[in-house]
């Protein structure tokens, strides 16, 4: 029996041995985008996924990279241990790394290598410190084989593969739908906005009957005036 491993056995790790941020506003960011393109592409053959290690090359246990969010689009949205390209037939469509002091220059420098040899389409880089990347939000979009810098609109940057468009509110990435303007926002915050416009509309709901029984018990009060006036005018009072 031969002691030979062949590629179909080989054991691709589920972890690079590193941490997942260097702070809580880095991963408390990572989480916010996985749920952010959740919520946006709930119920759709998409999927997204963060910190999770995609090998691009069959056989070779070095080669493979950990965005901190990507998406692939037309993909099975089921659970996976690790993303391996040659398996998916697909690689990421859009990769985004939230940049902190120890990624920085891995963002910068050696991930756009990989990114643009797998074939990426969009690679978006934020830097919610503001304080390792300059500016702290930058695009690249793959234009004939290479990853190119993509040139801002009114201060926004647009996600062609995604039909959104990202800028930032005081240092914090917005992420809006291209067509409609409508914020994209995570599962949580969508709820207790629903919840939010649920009670305004139920307090408008109660503004509304108030105003109305005030103006019929008014209108009951002038009634009665008027009835008691022209009784004293008949009476000759």
């Amino acid at each position: 029996m031969s002691s030979v491993t062949t590629q179909n056995e080989i054991e691709y790790p589920e972890s690079d041995g590193k941490p997942m941020g260097e702070t809580d506003l880095h991963r408390d960011w990572m989480f916010r985008l996985l749920e952010i393109f959740r919520q946006r592409y709930r119920d759709q053959r998409v999927y997204i996924a963060s910190d999770l290690l995609v090998y691009y090359e069959e056989g070779s246990l070095s080669k493979f990279v950990v965005p901190d969010c990507f998406v692939v689009l037309d993909c099975d949205p089921g659970r996976r241990r690790t993303f391996q390209t040659w398996k998916e037939k697909r690689v990421p469509d859009v990769v985004f790394e939230v940049t902190s002091r120890g990624a920085s220059s891995t963002d910068i420098v050696d991930k756009p290598v990989i990114y643009e040899r797998m074939g990426v389409r969009e690679y978006f880089l934020y830097d919610p410190t503001a304080s390792y990347l300059e500016p702290p939000l930058q695009g690249y979009r793959m234009t004939n084989g290479t990853l190119r810098e993509i040139a801002k609109t009114d201060g926004r940057l647009r996600c062609e593969a995604l039909g959104v468009e990202l800028f930032l509110r005081e240092d914090d990435l917005v992420i809006v739908d291209t067509e409609t303007g409508v914020e994209q926002v995570t599962k949580a915050e969508a709820e207790a906005h629903a919840r939010e416009q649920a009670q305004q509309k139920q307090l408008e709901a109660q503004r509304m009957r108030a105003q109305e029984l005030e103006a019929r018990l008014s209108a009951e009060r002038r009634v009665r005036e008027l009835e008691e006036k022209l009784r004293r005018l008949e009476g000759g009072e």
